[in-house]
């Protein structure tokens, strides 16, 4: 430790301002041939104005047989979405189009493929119920989980 009270100030602060301290203001979520996602609940830290999702379909058939999503709403909205998205088809997401009640959404991915949505947090509020699920026709019965703020 003798070293480091050589340094400079500003350069002996950054060496112990570590990155895992600092709010983690996005997350990798990655569905699979299996109609699972990796995580089943997300916490969104409260200093973090903006929140990124990045999705990968780790799986390997296309979107048209086995396509997934990922979608946030409030969790009593998730079966009206799922089931209203339907009729809007595959070019659509399988989302009503302007549909007010979702909050952030990727689009729909096949095999292989990534996307991210970033969204800002000020739709969030503390102590809210909120859902993520993949809008694939069957999918959001078993592919969803929890989003919270976490203070």
């Amino acid at each position: 430790m003798k070293v480091l009270h050589t340094l400079p100030p500003l350069l002996l602060a950054a060496v112990f301002a570590s990155p895992a301290m600092a709010a983690t203001c996005d997350v990798d979520v990655e569905a699979n041939d299996a109609m699972k996602f990796n995580k089943t609940s997300i916490a969104v830290p409260e200093s973090c104005k903006q929140f990124t999702v990045k999705l990968k379909h780790t799986g390997k058939m296309p979107k048209a047989s086995m396509g997934h999503n990922w979608v946030l709403s409030k969790a009593a909205d998730l079966q009206g979405i799922a089931a209203e998205g339907i009729p809007a088809g595959l070019a659509k997401d399988y989302l009503k189009p302007n549909d007010a009640r979702v909050i952030a959404h990727t689009k729909m991915l096949g095999g292989g493929e990534s996307d991210s949505v970033t969204f800002d947090t000020s739709k969030l509020k503390a102590g809210e119920n909120y859902a993520f699920f993949c809008s694939f026709p069957g999918h959001s019965g078993i592919m969803k989980g929890t989003l919270a703020i976490a203070k």
